[in-house]
């Protein structure tokens, strides 16, 4: 049975504007994972937290 789910179109983009060096590093699991499910896997977590930018949290 295909899969029918899309993938979500913010994670396909954001995985085409890496690096050549660190898209050469990602496994197809990895991309897969990311761009279908909530969560980005620990694996391809190691490679990309470089360029991510976490949002300071809010005042309570």
């Amino acid at each position: 049975m295909p899969n029918t789910k899309k993938p979500d179109p913010a994670k396909v983009a954001f995985l085409r504007g890496l690096p050549e060096d660190i898209k050469a590093s990602i496994t197809g699991e990895e991309a897969q994972q990311f761009m279908f499910s909530e969560y980005i896997p620990e694996s391809l977590y190691e490679k990309i937290k470089h360029l991510l930018v976490e949002e300071p949290e809010s005042p309570s």
